[in-house]
């Protein structure tokens, strides 16, 4: 069965060209348009898509008000497309706290290098937000695990792994007890579905946690300065947007710049970070790169790290973990069911690299126990 989309844009150029890509892939079936937010609030009660794409800007009705009003009456997987500002990733956010679980620039070329890998990255966002085919809930964190994909669709070795994942939930998420490792530093990596993650995760830290932490979430570089400072005011820890040549604090968490990398240099009683404009590579597509940054916490660091993995497509983080595990750190995941994607929660499972795997709203109790906060 298709993944069923509602396109909503007032342009009908944007809407058109949406359209053509889309329906490029044959597990994608544009059911409808709508010209405006009233439109799609109609028009998902009649089409019950499975995928809406949302204009923000739009007469009779707004996208921010068009996902609350969806979200309250016919939850379902919304893709935003925003513009690459500051207001624009400001009204982004909005959309997203109101339910909106992912976004892309309406400008494609502005995070993609041609029209191919455009083309790729607006599908592959489409399908991993449909393959759910179920009710959204806000900020994913209470969806039912019937599943991100067909079982049949996953090898042994990854089927496996999930099976395990589900009962280390089981088993681990009541109640943790403390390993008395030693830790220095606390490192999350995330992507699709991350700044709800990261908001649920951050808000429920103390003013006085002992360690530094770093976010790496992947983000165009104009909308993590605005993510920050969103962050920074509804936590009780203090939330940054990382600069090269910050000392690393206790009770504070440093997300890194979009568009550029984060490393880290030092020691680990002073370890500062690094932001370089080194170019993406075959290997390393991801600006920033959860790779990137917890390999460079691994040479830093050694094994004295609590790594979380949380929701997000790809796989990026896995090998990153891999180096960061060599050393004697931990490595946590997000579970299945409370993923908006489950990608690289799945990929660190599969290479067996996760000590325990949580939902995401049994992370940040967990944390204090472990790292004893």
């Amino acid at each position: 069965m298709p993944i069923r989309v509602l396109i909503v844009d007032d342009s009908t150029f944007f809407r058109r060209r949406v359209t053509d890509i889309l329906e490029l892939d044959p597990e994608i079936e544009v059911v409808g348009i709508a010209k405006n937010g009233q439109e799609a609030v109609e028009q998902v009660s009649i089409l019950k898509p499975d995928v809406v794409t949302m204009d923000i800007e739009m007469p009779v009705m707004d996208g921010i008000t068009a996902v609350k009003k969806i979200m309250a009456s016919r939850p379902v997987a919304i893709l935003m497309f925003s513009s690459l500002t500051h207001a624009g990733a400001q009204a982004t956010f909005d959309a997203m706290e109101a339910g909106a679980l992912d976004f892309l620039p309406k400008k494609f070329e502005d995070i993609a290098r041609d029209r191919k890998e455009a083309v790729e990255l607006l599908i592959s966002r489409v399908k991993a937000l449909g393959r759910k085919r179920m009710p959204m809930r806000r900020f994913a964190t209470r969806i039912s695990s019937e599943g991100l994909a067909s079982r049949s669709s996953l090898d042994s070795k990854t089927a496996a792994a999930s099976t395990r994942a589900r009962f280390a939930v089981n088993k681990a998420a009541v109640s943790l007890v403390s390993s008395n490792k030693h830790y220095k530093v606390l490192a999350v990596g995330t992507s699709t579905g991350g700044p709800a993650a990261l908001q649920t995760l951050l808000t429920s830290l103390p003013e006085n946690f002992p360690y530094p932490i770093i976010l790496v979430q992947h983000m165009p570089g104009t909308f993590t300065h605005a993510f920050a400072a969103r962050l920074d005011k509804i936590c009780n820890i203090k939330v940054v947007e990382a600069s090269h040549g910050d000392v690393l604090k206790p009770g504070t968490a440093y997300l890194a710049p979009g568009g550029r990398q984060m490393l880290f240099e030092g020691t680990a009683n002073r370890a500062k970070v690094k932001i370089t404009d080194a170019e993406a590579s075959e290997r390393v597509t991801y600006k920033p790169s959860v790779d990137l940054s917890f390999a460079s916490l691994a040479r830093v660091y050694g094994g004295d790290v609590l790594a979380l993995i949380l929701t997000g497509m790809g796989a990026d983080g896995r090998d990153g973990c891999k180096m960061l595990k060599t050393k004697g750190a931990k490595i946590w995941a997000q579970d299945e069911a409370s993923c908006v994607v489950f990608g690289m929660p799945q990929a660190v499972i599969a290479a067996n690299l996760t000590d325990n795997v949580f939902p995401m709203s049994a992370f940040a109790k967990n944390i204090l126990t472990e790292m004893k906060a």
